[in-house]
């Protein structure tokens, strides 16, 4: 599968990250994620705006002045006043936001379409004076009607501008809306297209991919998928989704560093890698039930997508349960140097399924069990 353009990764989990329940990093924890997400190799690092706070301001210029790969962007509103901050401190783009659904309208800004395109072109105005990348997003893209969206996305795209962001900011989208309204805003566009993607709904790893296929050139992600709320797209869970398709896909990234970075921001912010997390979840390469286990010994790709040691990671056959089968309790002798026939495997692991049923096994019970047979 090939996609028309190259993607980019806009890596948010310095402003998006940043508002998830339990975040509050210091200024030298958002230095670390700088710097290990800039090794991992994301193309961008999206920072708070600076006119969150005076800390924010600093951090942004701390980071700009890193010389890191990744260009460093700050998200802002549409104000002049925010976007003056960001070239002050160093940023190398501004994403900047409108809200433009009927319901965010009215509890925002109170703005008409016009209004806002005209505000927008002046501070557009403003920031084209920079070697400044300049993003425009349509807040609450997916309640705004398509309508409204291709207004003002074509009154951008007629500034010259990099790139229209499209965010599911509710995470209300279905793959299938995504695919009809980033098509409809390709066709209309001739900048890039960003897709920032909420899982409220647990959509969003499937609404990013969508939007690829439909034509966006980048797609938001954070760190374990923080954020707001339910948060959006994980960074490992969308290397998973591209990486099942074509390996090359994810080649630029160093794909090791997942677990790495998984751990560092669960440390963080307080809280466990979930058990089943994409690529880093203690159960994501584990197999259990005989029938998985006797086609895993035989040939990983049989029920593995994808390759664990491509991450780093390790697979696991489980054995010490009611539901192994002969072929695990006969490779697990062999890693004990004990070699069994047929016979004796199954006869071993009918033993271990009556034990089985009657406590919780661990792996020194299997083993004792198997030790029986080295004479």
């Amino acid at each position: 599968m090939k996609f028309p353009k190259p993607f980019a990764l806009v890596e948010t989990t310095l402003r998006e990250g940043e508002q998830f329940a339990t975040a509050h990093f210091t200024s030298e924890q958002r230095r670390i994620i700088a710097t290990a997400l800039d090794a991992f190799g994301v193309e961008y690092l999206e920072l708070t705006s600076p006119a969150a706070s005076p800390q924010s301001a600093q951090d942004l210029a701390t980071i700009a002045g890193l010389g890191l790969r990744a260009k460093v962007l700050t998200h802002t509103r549409c104000h002049l006043n925010d976007v003056k901050l960001a070239v002050e401190n160093g940023a190398q783009g501004v994403n900047m936001l409108f809200a433009t659904s009927e319901q965010l309208r009215q509890v925002s800004h109170g703005r008409t379409l016009d209004q806002l395109i005209e505000e927008a072109q002046g501070v557009i105005g403003y920031l084209k004076q920079f070697p400044i990348e300049i993003r425009f997003s349509c807040e609450d893209a997916f309640r705004t009607p398509v309508a409204d969206l291709l207004k003002v996305y074509k009154a951008m795209d007629s500034l010259d501008i990099k790139r229209v962001g499209v965010p599911d900011t509710v995470g209300i989208a279905t793959p299938a809306q995504v695919t009809e309204v980033v098509g409809a805003i390709r066709q209309a566009v001739k900048c890039e297209i960003e897709f920032h993607g909420h899982n409220d709904t647990g959509c969003a790893i499937a609404n990013a991919f969508c939007a690829l296929e439909a034509g966006a050139t980048h797609i938001d992600v954070t760190i374990l998928g923080i954020g707001e709320r339910n948060g959006i797209a994980p960074l490992g869970g969308f290397i998973a989704r591209m990486a099942s398709l074509d390996k090359d896909f994810v080649k630029h990234y160093n794909v090791a560093m997942l677990h790495e970075l998984d751990q560092m921001i669960a440390d963080m912010v307080g809280i466990t890698i979930p058990f089943n997390n994409y690529i880093t979840g203690m159960t994501a390469f584990t197999h259990k039930a005989g029938m998985h286990t006797k086609a895993i010994l035989a040939d990983p790709k049989s029920y593995e997508i994808l390759d664990p040691t491509m991450f780093g990671e390790k697979r696991t056959v489980s054995f010490a349960h009611r539901l192994t089968g002969w072929h695990v309790i006969a490779e697990r002798a062999r890693d004990l140097g004990i070699t069994l026939s047929e016979g004796q495997a199954r006869v071993a692991a009918a033993r271990l399924k009556v034990l089985a049923d009657t406590k919780v096994l661990s792996n020194d019970d299997v083993d004792d069990l198997l030790y029986e047979y080295a004479e």
